[in-house]
């Protein structure tokens, strides 16, 4: 009850909050217009970002106990909003969102946020590494977990309802592996859940409002402090392994990105029209049938890693294995049967 308490909580505050989001935009001229890479066709608002923040705290504030950790995750997650919502309103250079980025994981530090120990999956016990050794490299660990979320999270932000319906399958799946170790990292991730709903409401195309990088930003780093908060406390490298497969299609997205964009001589913050979503546009398939079929990609990238936690590696495996072939075939342009699929539908 208490589980279903959090979500609803979330989910309301979120649905009543998008609008304000949506007049406050416009009133602060935070608005996403068409054009460049962009395959919106009005201009639409796009603070939708303090909806999510909203939902997802005052849900946590309102029915959970906060500890030490949770203290960090508000002071870290509330830092990069702001960051995300001066971007969304002045446009931040990448340089700069990359340093404060950096500074809101670095600030979880202080909170009890740490990578002490793995416990690897075929030794019996964990292994344990003492001194200044392991404090350097796991700060830079946690570091490198969370920005690189925050901006995989950020770049999969490309078609209407994308990054909110990814994360939201996202947080179902971390609630699930939060809750086999009872942990209160569960709760949140239902918080999390229950505010991209809401907002997938106004959301889903032909969207009403975008989440901006107040929102993806804020999601990023919200399901980065909650992994190591709730299950890299199991020390497996299984917590490690689960929300990996779990963001396992924008992951493969932003690597490809960056490699995409080394082989051609740019910086990888250079904004292109290559990503997955992209791709699946070009090969004829509408807004709504390329997000959905993303989902569906996702979808399988969920399943495989709950057959990995289960131990059922094989099949897991064999899953990742068809889903990421599939993915390399889109990226790679190679598109024929995608662009004879959406011709039929476009008809």
């Amino acid at each position: 009850m208490a589980y279903i308490l959090t979500f609803a909580l979330a989910l309301v505050i979120a649905v009543v909050c998008t609008p304000l989001t949506m007049k406050l935009a416009q009133k602060w001229g935070a608005i996403a217009y068409p054009g460049g890479r962009h395959v919106h066709k009005k201009p639409i608002p796009r603070l939708g970002g303090l909806a999510l923040y909203a939902g997802f705290w005052l849900a946590a504030a309102l029915t959970q106990k906060w500890d030490l950790s949770f203290w960090g995750l508000f002071l870290g997650s509330t830092l990069i909003t702001l960051v995300g919502v001066c971007d969304d309103i002045w446009e931040i250079r990448p340089i700069v969102k990359l340093f404060w980025q950096i500074v809101s994981a670095a600030l979880l530090f202080g909170f009890n946020f740490s990578l002490d120990f793995i416990k690897l999956p075929l030794i019996g016990r964990p292994i344990y590494f003492t001194g200044l050794w392991l404090g350097i490299i796991g700060f830079a660990l946690m570091i490198f977990w969370i920005v690189g979320l925050v901006n995989t999270v950020n770049i999969s932000d490309g078609l209407d309802g994308l990054a909110a319906g990814i994360c939201f399958m996202a947080a179902l799946l971390l609630f699930w592996s939060a809750n086999q170790i009872i942990s209160p990292a569960a709760h949140l991730t239902l918080a999390l859940a229950g505010s991209l709903l809401g907002f997938l409401l106004f959301n889903f195309p032909p969207a009403k409002v975008f989440m901006g990088d107040s929102g993806s930003m804020f999601i990023g780093y919200i399901i980065g402090g909650l992994s190591i908060y709730g299950l890299l406390k199991t020390a497996t490298i299984l917590g490690v392994v689960f929300p990996l497969l779990v963001m396992g299609m924008p992951v493969t997205d932003l690597t490809f990105a960056i490699i995409r964009r080394k082989l051609r001589g740019q910086s990888v913050a250079t904004a292109d029209r290559g990503h997955l979503h992209h791709r699946l546009l070009d090969a004829g398939l509408t807004q709504r049938q390329a997000v959905l079929s993303m989902y569906g990609i996702s979808a399988c990238f969920g399943i495989s890693a709950v057959l990995g936690a289960k131990g059922q590696w094989i099949m897991a495996l064999a899953i990742l294995i068809l889903v990421f072939a599939l993915l390399v075939i889109i990226l790679m342009r190679r598109t024929a049967m995608l662009a004879v699929f959406g011709r039929r539908h476009s008809k």
